[in-house]
């Protein structure tokens, strides 16, 4: 039976973003799910029919991102089961990697050719174009061949028969399906370079159960050799999973090098493991929008091999050593963290003079920008939110990061509603004596020790983290009517705090006063605050139900109505 448009979403995380948004996306999911198994139906497939089919191939655009459902052709249908295949293999450590390698027909327009040439290749254009299918994946409109006499393509006269040619040419399309890690997308391009081919279109998916999808049209390779294709990358790619399952999760002391650490020539100093293939091709980028200018960068919206991304550049102007410096700490702490509440690290351009860091793309944007817009938060999203927070910053003082400048405008929500902290730029792992850089982060949310410049350890976080909770209870910037230095010098010579609004739940005044005292000794760790905040989301949860039971006790059925006890 197919989805109707009202079916119940299949993410079971509420988003609190642009609902009118997310009911569009999710109608579209349905139209290309419904379009797709009829399309296999149509076609007679014998998987299609069997019991319980819908079901499975609803679970698997539930699994992938919306973009997977807009981005994949319906008359390739069949190419979806691949897909579904490939990511059931990955599943299994015995299958895994799952690797498709096909010969695929590509089309792309091109420039008017001769009339002779065009006669004397037309002929066979009818047979190549029947041997091989189309890209599961339609192509970026202006994804250029560099087609010549050298190359195998056929024109064909379009519709209008003018002078626009439409140029086919079979190529290779990779599909690899494996566990999901940090930087997976760009170790598979380099793994691929390394083999000779030449990526022309790459597709990248994320499932919500850690899989992925990543799909390559590339040329290079000879057409005939398919199957010594699938051999080499069968050959190279399992020390992508070597090194997931050996390196990952290993945070270092930064200037402290592990055995099998080198530098990379004509890039900035920037320590890295042999196996690490984090330096991305800044051809590969494709920007679309300025999102955000800071004092010394700029923050875009881009592509990275079609995947949505976040490149953040440092001005060619600003690039003297102290800047550099931080970029370099910045990219060493990225690529060595992984969790659901982090932004994760993609990869990065390191030679000077073009910097950046390339991240997942957050749509949801920032929490400050998201306060601004819609108001403050209920009770119920705001625990919600904190607890992603206090996670992700559990996980990192774990790994003996500290942020120093966590704030509404540094925790960024994805299109799942999931809330991640963002923005390295002055984050550091801990030293062994606890002595840190004094005046580092912004004044209104900092701890009274780092303004006084004492010695700090990661709890300095934690009196940050109580200001945020404070800008999720209220909306509003932290002491709004005093300057950055005022705030400052009365958090440390008068103890001042914000103000916590009447009626706050009193649970929540307990933590946000626990967060923000002067002794960091007394302050709680985030392993603490991360149960406070699950034992508060289920007292709420607990606390709305009775009285949504409470009220519909109060209700007098009609028949009741102006009668009393005595009345019975």
């Amino acid at each position: 039976m197919m989805i109707m448009g009202d079916t119940e979403s299949c993410s079971s995380r509420a988003v609190d973003l642009s609902p009118t948004t997310q009911s569009r996306k999710h109608k579209q999911k349905v139209d290309i799910y419904n379009d797709v198994l009829s399309r296999l139906r149509d076609l007679n497939v014998a998987e299609s029919w069997l019991p319980g089919f819908e079901d499975e191939l609803w679970a698997h655009f539930c699994r992938l991102p919306t973009r997977y459902a807009l981005d994949v052709k319906v008359e390739t249908a069949q190419d979806v089961l691949m897909h579904k295949r490939l990511l059931h293999m990955a599943h299994n450590p015995v299958t895994r990697p799952a690797v498709e390698v096909r010969l695929v027909q590509v089309h792309s327009s091109c420039g008017s050719n001769s009339h002779g040439k065009v006669e004397a290749q037309c002929s066979d254009y009818a047979s190549i174009q029947s041997i091989h299918p189309p890209p599961a994946f339609g192509l970026s409109p202006d994804l250029g061949f560099a087609l010549d006499a050298n190359n195998l393509y056929v024109p064909e006269w379009d519709s209008t028969m003018n002078s626009k040619l439409l140029c086919s040419r079979p190529m290779h399309e990779i599909t690899i399906s494996t566990s999901d890690k940090p930087k997976l997308l760009s170790q598979l391009t380099s793994l691929l370079s390394e083999i000779g081919l030449n990526i022309q279109e790459a597709h990248a998916f994320s499932t919500i159960d850690g899989y992925s999808l990543d799909v390559f049209v590339v040329d290079g390779w000879a057409l005939e050799e398919t199957e010594l294709l699938r051999d080499a990358i069968a050959k190279e790619i399992p020390r992508i999973e070597k090194h997931s399952r050996f390196n990952h999760h290993v945070i270092a002391p930064v200037g402290e090098q592990k055995p099998g650490v080198q530098f990379i020539t004509n890039h900035l100093n920037i320590p890295a493991d042999e196996n690490d293939l984090r330096e991305i091709d800044a051809n590969l980028l494709k920007y679309e929008k300025k999102i955000a200018s800071g004092s010394s960068g700029d923050l875009y919206k881009g592509t990275f091999c079609n995947q949505d991304v976040a490149i953040k550049v440092l001005r060619a102007e600003h690039l003297n050593e102290a800047m550099q410096r931080e970029f370099s700490q910045e990219v060493c702490i990225m690529r060595r963290v992984q969790h659901k509440n982090v932004v994760q690290f993609i990869g990065a351009c390191t030679r000077p003079p073009n910097l950046c860091i390339i991240t997942e793309f957050m749509s949801g944007g920032s929490m400050y920008d998201f306060l601004k817009e819609k108001g403050v938060f209920p009770l119920h999203s705001l625990l919600r939110v904190a607890i992603d927070v206090s996670k992700g910053m559990n996980y990192l003082h774990q790994n003996n990061i500290i942020h120093r400048d966590l704030k509404a405008a540094n925790l960024l929500m994805d299109e799942n509603g999931v809330v991640k902290v963002s923005d390295f730029g002055v984050a550091r792992v801990q030293d062994q004596s606890g002595v840190m850089t004094a005046e580092t982060g912004t004044y209104r949310w900092m701890a009274p020790e780092v303004i006084e410049h004492k010695p700090y350890d990661y709890k300095a976080d934690v009196f940050s983290f109580g200001v945020v909770l404070w800008e999720l209870l209220t909306g509003k910037l932290p002491y709004e009517d005093l300057t950055p230095l005022q705030a400052a010098v009365g958090v440390v010579q008068k103890g001042l705090r914000p103000t916590i609004p009447r009626h706050t739940h009193p649970l929540l005044v307990q933590l946000l006063e626990r967060c923000w005292l002067q002794d960091p000794l007394l302050r709680p760790e985030f392993s603490e605050i991360v149960q406070i905040l699950q034992n508060m989301a289920k007292k709420v949860a607990d606390e709305s139900k009775h009285r949504r039971k409470d009220k519909s006790l109060r209700i007098v059925p009609a028949g009741m109505q102006g009668r009393t006890p005595s009345d019975n």
